[in-house]
């Protein structure tokens, strides 16, 4: 069954087809490859914001009944009352890639993925205006910059398993490139390597585990060949949705794994995939690479870096980790909490100890990433919808963050805190468009960040669904009483705000307060701001002041591709 509706195609091609322009043209034309990296992802951030915009919400919520090749709805096998469903992707291309593997060309957007598409679109656009004035070899920065954005995209538009770990691999390669080769000449190459390893370290292990998953539901399949669907031309594949129906049906969750009796498929490689895609995310102990890269990148890659990739991390531990092996999730969510706990309280002390700007921005991601694990463990629609809200809206801060510390460092030619002084003076709307950021991070009303947030921290105070923690099947060492110490992670979970707005408002006073060395940094008189620095500063504060003024823009979005999720984990 092939669709084509090109959208999708378009967003995910134009990079690629703008790098590939980008590489033959002669080292000479610098300018013609920046209008054409600024055209590639202009075009593909219009389409994103096509998506966003026209994505149904009713249509993701309607029931989605999955039919057999003989035309019979699938129903649960242990439940023949109850009807296996499928996640309804919008804007889908699908066709048939490498028909004997069972490999597809298969791209689709639910409600999270339509806003993760659009982060990458004004994260990426911005980037690519924010370097303008690079003039070291620009014509191949560009072109690995378009390549990495077309990988970033690639991963969260697939809904073909192997086309989606093989976008992944692709974002990793021109990372390495463009900070290796255009990063702080002190630590490029120890922290290009450093971010290299640890990702495709994390990315082997989750894809041993899904292999073992897309091997079993193959089996499982064969034993059970009514409870194949029919889509894509009723072959077994890589097809997300297959794995997803497999997981309704119990294919993963069989006892008795490895000779023990309480041990299943899912339980064992849950924390596999999970971790595994959640290196990227920055999670505890696993996040050392990430403060080191976003220091070392040149501006541009730190925005799509702490912005877009680490949210690429998120998403894939969501979507492959707990979207597929729910059992696992129930079993290991409730101690991988405390990790991410870790993340939020470490990362903001660390923060706030640094002196260097970039690293305080760089371990500040590592914080606000482990609110997103927060929002995964409490496995209830509303910390998950908070989740989902808090990787758009660090994304944006982040980027914007990035991309006011690049435009300092570019004049002062210096990113210790202390030396700094005075900048709003001299750069009135950077000082502004960082105090933004930094009220966001902070949490404050009514910008994206307590819009994000404190639905996290609701729903870890409302805690683990009722259906899961006291379901007697369910083989944790947590009783009836396991909902409630939720309730004091929340608690210690607050110190890492309340630290967040420590080292917010002592960076914006060391940097932006107090008086102006003229002496010392006279090219900032001399270097105003380009007209595509102001637009790439107002593209992104736009957003975090929208979606914190009317979040239902994204959280209905959001909550509409969470509910599948909550169903799998709430249903025995």
């Amino acid at each position: 069954m092939e669709e084509f509706s090109g959208i999708l195609t378009g967003v995910l091609f134009f990079p690629i087809i703008g790098a590939i322009i980008i590489f033959l043209l002669d080292e000479k034309a610098k300018n013609e490859a920046r209008w054409i990296a600024a055209f590639a992802t202009g075009a593909s951030l219009a389409l994103g914001l096509l998506v966003f915009f026209t994505y149904d919400v009713d249509l993701a919520r309607e029931p989605h009944d999955v039919v057999n090749a003989q035309g019979d709805t699938i129903a649960d096998p242990e439940n023949p009352e109850q009807n296996l469903s499928s996640i309804d992707f919008q804007f889908v291309d699908n066709f048939v890639w490498v028909e004997d593997l069972g490999i597809r060309y298969q791209l689709g957007v639910d409600g999270l993925t339509a806003a993760m598409v659009m982060l990458t679109g004004l994260a990426s656009f911005a980037g690519v205006l924010i370097s303008w004035g690079i003039e070291d070899r620009p014509r191949e920065f560009m072109a690995m910059f378009l390549l990495l954005v077309a990988g970033v995209y690639g991963v969260f538009v697939s809904t073909d398993i192997f086309l989606l770990l093989f976008f992944y691999e692709l974002s990793i390669f021109p990372m390495y490139f463009l900070i290796a080769i255009w990063g702080w000449k002190e630590t490029r190459e120890y922290a290009a390597m450093k971010l290299t390893l640890y990702i495709l370290i994390g990315s082997v292990v989750a894809l041993v585990g899904l292999l073992v998953l897309y091997f079993q539901a193959g089996a499982f399949f064969t034993e059970h060949p009514n409870l194949l669907p029919a889509t894509s031309d009723g072959a077994y594949s890589f097809e997300f949705n297959h794995l997803h129906i497999a997981a309704q049906a119990g294919a993963f969750d069989i006892p008795g794994y490895l000779g023990f009796d309480a041990m299943t498929m899912s339980r064992f490689w849950f924390p596999f995939i999970f971790i595994g895609f959640g290196v990227l995310a920055g999670l505890f102990p696993f996040h050392n690479w990430s403060p080191d890269g976003h220091v070392a990148a040149p501006t541009a890659v730190s925005m799509i870096h702490a912005g877009v990739l680490m949210k690429l991390g998120a998403y894939a531990a969501l979507r492959l980790g707990v979207q597929l092996t729910p059992d696992g999730a129930r079993v290991h969510l409730p101690w991988i909490v405390f990790l991410a706990l870790i993340n939020v309280v470490y990362g903001a002390f660390i923060a706030f100890r640094q002196r260097d700007f970039k690293y305080v921005i760089g371990f500040s991601s590592v914080s606000h990433m482990g609110l997103v694990s927060l929002g995964f463990a409490t496995m209830n629609i509303t910390g998950m919808t908070g989740a989902g809200l808090q990787m758009f809206s660090h994304g944006v801060m982040t980027a914007l963050f990035f991309a006011t510390v690049g435009m300092v460092y570019d004049r002062s030619h210096t990113r210790d805190l202390p030396s700094l002084g005075g900048f709003i003076t001299k750069m009135p709307m950077v000082g502004v468009a960082f105090i933004l950021g930094g009220l966001v991070s902070m949490g404050m009303p009514p910008l994206s960040g307590f819009v994000a947030e404190f639905p996290i921290l609701i729903g870890l105070w409302r805690g683990i669904p009722e259906e899961i923690w006291s379901n007697p099947d369910w083989a944790t060492a947590l009783t009836e009483g396991g909902a409630e110490y939720y309730r004091y992670i929340v608690l210690i979970a607050v110190l890492g705000i309340i630290l967040t707005a420590a080292y917010v408002l002592r960076v914006t006073g060391q940097a932006f307060f107090g008086d102006f060395n003229e002496e010392r940094y006279p090219e900032v008189s001399e270097n105003p701001l380009r007209i595509q620095d102001r637009l790439a500063i107002i593209i992104l504060c736009v957003w975090l002041v929208v979606l914190g003024i009317y979040p239902p823009i994204m959280s209905d979005k959001i909550e509409s591709a969470v509910e599948p999720v909550v169903a799998l984990l709430t249903n025995f």
